[in-house]
C-alpha cells in the first residue's frame, strides 16, 4: 500500500485507482515512531481512496486531525493499512488515461511501452 501511495502517474494521473486481484498479509513490527513520520508525507484522501480500492475494512476518519495523529489505536491500523496489506496481483490504472500498470508477486510495472516514448 504504501508504494502505491507514493507514486505519481501523468500530470492528472493521481491518485492511481488499485484493481487488486490477490492480496496477501504479511506480518510486520510495530514502529510508532516511523508511522508518525509516514503520515507527514502521504497524501490521506488519496490512501482513503485505495482503501475503499482495495476493500479493507479499516475505516478512516474523514480528515487527518492533529489529535488523532497521536492516538496509539489509529497509529496501529494506519500501519496495518500501509505495512500489511501488500497487493501481490492486480493493476493500478490511471485516472487521467485509463492506462493500466501491471502488478506481478507485488511489484508494479510503471515502465512505458515503446510507442508511448516519444
Amino acid at each position: 500500500m504504501l508504494t502505491s501511495n507514493i507514486l505519481k502517474g501523468v500530470t492528472k494521473g493521481f491518485p492511481l485507482k488499485i484493481n487488486a486481484v490477490k492480496i496477501e498479509n504479511v506480518s510486520v513490527d510495530y514502529n510508532r515512531d516511523f508511522i508518525t513520520r509516514i503520515l507527514q508525507r502521504i497524501e490521506y484522501d488519496a490512501l482513503r481512496t485505495a482503501v475503499t480500492d482495495l476493500g479493507l475494512k479499516e475505516l478512516l476518519p474523514e480528515t487527518l486531525s492533529e489529535t488523532i495523529q497521536h492516538d496509539d489505536k489509529f497509529l496501529r491500523k494506519m500501519h496495518k493499512i500501509l505495512l500489511e496489506y501488500e497487493v501481490e496481483e492486480g493493476e493500478l490504472i490511471c485516472p487521467e488515461t485509463g492506462r493500466k500498470f501491471p502488478i506481478l508477486k507485488g511489484i508494479p510495472n510503471m515502465l512505458l511501452q515503446e510507442t508511448e516514448v516519444s
